[in-house]
C-alpha cells in the first residue's frame, strides 16, 4: 500500500505546476493577436479610411471584437500602434538597406519604404492629429526615428559620392514628406515627383552612376 501511495503521489502534479508554461503561452497569443490586429488595421484604414468600422478590422484579424477592444480600448489607441508600427517598419527597412545594398540602391529602395509609410499615415492624418494633440511626445518620439533612419541612408549616399554633398538627411525629409501625406497629390503625382526628387539629389553626385 505504502508503494502504491507513494507511485500515486509522485503522479500528482504539485501546485501550479505547469503554470508558467500556461502564461507564457497566453502572452505568445496576446502579441500574436496583436500584431494580427495591427495589420489587419493597416489593410482595412488604407481601404475604408480611418472611421473604418472596428468590427471590419476584428473580422480581417480573425479574431472577435471583445479581444480588438481589450488590446484596443479605443479607436485611437488602434490609430497610434499602427502609425508606430510603420514608423518602426521604416526604421528597419533604413537599417536593411544600408547593411544589404550599394548606397545609391540603398536610397531609392529607402524612397519606396517611405512612400508605403506616407501612405498609411494619409488615411490616419485627421486621427494622428488628435493623437499628437494628446500625446506630442508621440510625434518628436517618431519625428526622431523617421530623420535619424533618413540621415543614415543619406549619410551614407553622401559619403559614397552616390548623392550631392550640400544636403542632409533633414533637408531631404522635410522635401519628401509633404509630398507623400498631401492628401491632394494622387499616387501617380506622388512617384513623378519623387523621381523629380531623386534626380535632384543626383545632380551635383562625384559619382553620378552611382544611383
Amino acid at each position: 500500500m505504502a508503494t502504491t501511495q507513494g507511485i500515486s503521489e509522485s503522479r500528482v502534479p504539485s501546485p501550479g505546476a505547469g503554470t508558467g508554461e500556461g502564461e507564457r503561452r497566453k502572452r505568445a497569443d496576446a502579441r500574436r493577436n496583436r500584431e494580427l490586429l495591427i495589420e489587419a488595421a493597416r489593410t482595412v484604414f488604407s481601404a475604408q479610411g480611418a472611421g473604418a468600422p472596428m468590427e471590419a478590422i476584428a473580422k480581417q484579424a480573425g479574431v472577435g471584437v471583445g479581444t480588438l477592444y481589450r488590446h484596443f480600448p479605443n479607436r485611437l489607441d488602434l490609430v497610434e500602434a499602427v502609425y508606430e508600427s510603420d514608423v518602426q517598419e521604416l526604421a528597419a527597412t533604413a537599417q536593411r538597406v544600408v547593411a544589404e545594398l550599394e548606397p545609391g540602391p540603398a536610397v531609392d529602395a529607402f524612397f519606396d519604404a517611405f512612400v508605403r509609410y506616407a501612405q498609411t499615415k494619409q488615411a490616419l492624418l485627421g486621427e494622428l492629429q488628435q493623437s499628437f494633440e494628446k500625446h506630442p511626445d508621440l510625434r518628436s518620439r517618431c519625428r526622431e526615428q523617421i530623420e535619424s533612419s533618413f540621415d543614415m541612408v543619406i549619410e551614407r549616399a553622401k559619403q559614397a559620392g552616390a548623392i550631392r554633398n550640400d544636403i542632409s538627411g533633414a533637408d531631404v525629409m522635410q522635401l519628401t514628406a509633404p509630398v507623400c501625406t498631401n492628401s491632394s497629390v494622387s499616387a501617380e503625382q506622388s512617384k513623378r515627383l519623387i523621381g523629380m526628387i531623386l534626380d535632384g539629389l543626383r545632380a551635383g553626385a562625384t559619382q553620378p552612376s552611382a544611383l
